[in-house]
């Protein structure tokens, strides 16, 4: 056995491995859409088989040019929730701006990645005012009026979907928030969720319930023909060789 072949064995979460497993999504016949197209695609009809195809960016925008690479290669998009106030990187930075330039160039949908409720509390300003205000910054940075939000979890220890307990995203001009039970979205009450957020390993839900002990891949999960199926994954969690390649 040689050294690939040992590597993609031990560590599944690279590159390549990821391509294979959406170019088996594909195989399978299923659609391959953005969130903000679910949308639409609930109202006008959904296909038979359909993956919402969703990725944060918690702290890597680099790679997550890698993905946009990707799906771009399969003829694919996703949409990637970009975070404001990571100290992990700077979205405005000279190369973040290109590569976030380039997702959007090639149709990807951007969203925003809201730590909402952790900034009002480390700055202590007015929450409903910090949102809005990220949403002016990210409309005049980017040039784009973005559509959805999704709630980061980070280690504050205060959950960033509280902010949604008694507000709508219609509040705020947007079509969605990624955990909301609106009926004109509600994709997580509604699909089978996959996401790869335990980062060394798979974790699924179904219709907002989680499976126990179900820690197959996306590409087995495929298998079972799932008619929604959606996926979170992380831009952070993949690599080429392996996990510590990026070490500074």
């Amino acid at each position: 056995m040689n050294t690939s072949t040992l590597v993609k064995q031990k560590f599944h979460f690279t590159f390549e491995n990821l391509k294979e497993q959406y170019q088996k999504t594909l195989d399978y016949g299923y659609e391959i859409v953005r969130c903000v197209d679910y949308l639409k695609l609930k109202k006008e009809g959904l296909p038979q088989k359909l993956l919402v195809n969703r990725i944060d960016i918690d702290f890597s925008v680099k790679k997550a040019r890698k993905l946009g690479e990707i799906f771009n290669e399969l003829g694919i998009k996703g949409t990637f929730f970009i975070r404001l106030h990571a100290p992990e990187y700077n979205p405005f930075s000279f190369e973040n701006y290109r590569i976030v330039r380039y997702l959007i160039d090639t149709g990807h949908e951007i969203g925003y990645h809201s730590e909402v409720v952790d900034q009002a509390a480390i700055w202590n300003e007015n929450i409903v005012e910090c949102f809005k205000r990220d949403l002016d910054v990210f409309k005049r940075m980017y040039g784009v009026d973005i559509k959805g939000v999704a709630s980061h979890g980070g280690m504050t220890g205060l959950n960033n979907l509280d902010f949604w307990k008694d507000r709508k995203a219609s509040d705020f001009g947007l079509l969605y928030e990624a955990y909301d039970k609106q009926p004109e979205f509600n994709i997580f009450q509604e699909s089978f969720y996959v996401s790869d957020s335990e980062w060394t390993r798979w974790k699924c839900y179904n219709k907002g319930d989680r499976v126990d002990g179900d820690h197959r891949s996306l590409a087995e999960h495929i298998e079972d023909n799932h008619p929604i199926l959606h996926v979170l994954i992380h831009s952070d969690t993949y690599f080429d060789n392996h996990f510590y390649e990026n070490e500074k």
